[in-house]
C-alpha cells in the first residue's frame, strides 16, 4: 500500500525551532494562502482562577502556540484566531476564561500580532450534521475559517483511552452537544460521537504538543511525564494514530480511532503513513490510560486497599459527562476525608451511581444519585430504599455537600469551604522536579 500520508515526529529541543522543524518536515502551511483566515485550537480542558494547578500533560503549552503563531507571522499570515472553551461550575462564568487568556499568553500574542483570542461559549453556533446519526452545534469561527491548527495535548483519556487531534475537535462543540455525545446508546457511544468530529472540519494542520504528556488523563489527578514529544500533519486520523502508538497504546484498540479509519476506508495502523524525522519505537513510552477498581468495578483500588468499606462507588462510564466527571474527584476526596475519621466504622451500606447507564443495586440502605440524567433514571427504581438524589446538570458543590451529609458521610467543613483551592494538593507531586516549569505556560 503507498504512503498517502506524512506524519512528522521531532524532539522538542528549542523555541521556535522545533515546531518549525515538526511543521516543515510534513509541509505543513504548503499551499495555504498567508490571506486565508486561520483558526488555532488548543487544548483548555479546565483553568482555575482562585489557585494554580498542575497544567503539565493537561493543557496545550503557551510555549507551542506562541511558535505556531510566531511562523505563522513569518509566513505573513494575518486573520490569526485562537479559540476554546473552557469548562467549569457555572457554563455563564466569563471570568475564568479571560483570566486563563490573561495568564497564559493569549492576550500578548493578541496585542503583539492581532490575533483575535475567543472564548467560544461566548460565540455563534451552527448544527452540524457530522453523520446520519449524530449532529452537534460548532463553532461558527472555526467552521467558517480556511485552516484549522489543532494543537491537542499528548496524553490518555480515562474514558477514550486517548485524546488527541479528533477528541480536541470536542471542544468546540455547545455544551448541549458535548452532554448529548456522552450517550446511553450502546452502538452510537461516547467512542462513536468522537470518531465523526472531524468530519466537517476545514483544511486542517494537526500538531500534538508533547513537551509534557499524560497518563491516566485528561485531568490534573493524573501523572504527568516531560516527553519532549511534537507530532505533526496535515492529516488528523494519521497524527493520532501515531501519538496513540507514542503513548504505547495500540491504535486498534481504541474505539474511536477503530472507527474513524473504517469510516475512511483505512485501517487504524501505519500501512499508509510515512513518518519522518525521529521514530517511534525511539520516543515510544507506555501511559495507562485507566484507573483500577476492585471487584466488580465497586470501588477504586487504593480506597479498598485502605479498608473503606461499606460504600460502593462504581466505576463512571462513558455515559457520564464532562460536567459530572468535574466532580468526580471530589466526591472520591471528600468520601476519602470522611473514612479518616471513622476509625474503621464501615459506611451506612451506601450506593452512589453516576453517568446515564447505571442502576441501583438491591439491598442498599442509601442510594446517592449524582446529576439528573441518574435522577430522571433511577429516582423511582424499586431497588432504592432511601433516596439522595443530587439534582441538576451539572449538580452544584453545595447540593453535593448536602447529599453526603444526608448519607452519614461526615466531611469536614473547610473541605468544601476551600474547594475551590483543592487543585493545590495536585501540584505537590511536581514540586522540587525541575522539568517541571511553569515557564512553558506563560509568554514574556
Amino acid at each position: 500500500m503507498s504512503k498517502n500520508y506524512q506524519v512528522s515526529i521531532v524532539k522538542y529541543e528549542s523555541p521556535q525551532e522545533s515546531v518549525q522543524k515538526a511543521v516543515e518536515l510534513i509541509d505543513g502551511l504548503e499551499g495555504i494562502s498567508p490571506d486565508s483566515k486561520v483558526f488555532i485550537k488548543p487544548n483548555l480542558v479546565y483553568w482555575n482562577k482562585n489557585c494554580d494547578f498542575p497544567k503539565y500533560g493537561m493543557l496545550t503549552t503557551s510555549r507551542v502556540v506562541h511558535d505556531i503563531v510566531t511562523l505563522l507571522n513569518k509566513k505573513e499570515f494575518r486573520d490569526i484566531t485562537i479559540g476554546e472553551g473552557i469548562i467549569g461550575e457555572d457554563s455563564k462564568d466569563q471570568e475564568t476564561p479571560k483570566d486563563a487568556f490573561e495568564k497564559l499568553g493569549y492576550y500578548k500574542l493578541r496585542d503583539e500580532y492581532d490575533v483575535k483570542v475567543y472564548d467560544t461559549f461566548q460565540r455563534p453556533y451552527e448544527k452540524i450534521q457530522l453523520s446520519d446519526h449524530i449532529s452537534a452545534r460548532m463553532n461558527s469561527d472555526m467552521l467558517h475559517s480556511d485552516f484549522l491548527i489543532n494543537i491537542p495535548v499528548l496524553k490518555t483519556h480515562a474514558q477514550c483511552k486517548v485524546s488527541l487531534g479528533i477528541k480536541n475537535i470536542k471542544g468546540l462543540i455547545s455544551i448541549p452537544s458535548r452532554k448529548k455525545f456522552h450517550s446511553a446508546d450502546s452502538t452510537f457511544d461516547l467512542h462513536y460521537n468522537v470518531s465523526q468530529l472531524a468530519n466537517k472540519i476545514p483544511e486542517c494542520l494537526t500538531l500534538l504538543d508533547g513537551i509534557f504528556t499524560l497518563e491516566r488523563g485528561p485531568a490534573m489527578d493524573g501523572k504527568a511525564h516531560r516527553s519532549n514529544i511534537l507530532v505533526a500533519s496535515r492529516d488528523v486520523l494519521s497524527a493520532d494514530i501515531v501519538g496513540s502508538m507514542l503513548l504505547g497504546i495500540d491504535p486498534v484498540d481504541v474505539p474511536s480511532l477503530v472507527q474513524a479509519a473504517k469510516d475512511r476506508k483505512r485501517t487504524p495502523d501505519l500501512s499508509d503513513i510515512e513518518i519522518k524525522g525521529e521514530t517511534i519505537e525511539s520516543l515510544s513510552s507506555p501511559h495507562a490510560w485507566d484507573y483500577e477498581y476492585k471487584e466488580n468495578d465497586t470501588l477504586p483500588l487504593p480506597y479498598a486497599k485502605a479498608g473503606i468499606s461499606g460504600i460502593k462507588y462504581h466505576k463512571y462510564d462513558e455515559s457520564m459527562c464532562t460536567f459530572c466527571s468535574f466532580y468526580n474527584g471530589i466526591i472520591l476526596t471528600a468520601i476519602k476525608t470522611a473514612w479518616k475519621g471513622r476509625d474503621g466504622e464501615p459506611f451506612d451500606n451506601i450506593e452512589v451511581l453516576t453517568g446515564k447507564i447505571m442502576e441501583p443495586t438491591k439491598g442498599m440502605n442509601k442510594t446517592i444519585l449524582i446529576g439528573q440524567c441518574q435522577y430522571v433514571k433511577n429516582r423511582d427504581h424499586p431497588h432504592i430504599n432511601e433516596l439522595i438524589a443530587v439534582k441538576g446538570c451539572p449538580p452544584s458543590t453545595e447540593d453535593i455537600k448536602d447529599a453526603l451529609k444526608k448519607a452519614g458521610i461526615k466531611v469536614a467543613s473547610y473541605f468544601f469551604k476551600n474547594i475551590d483551592k483543592a487543585p493545590l494538593l495536585f501540584m505537590q507531586k511536581y514540586q522540587g522536579k525541575p522539568e517541571f516549569s511553569e515557564k512553558f505556560f506563560s509568554i514574556p
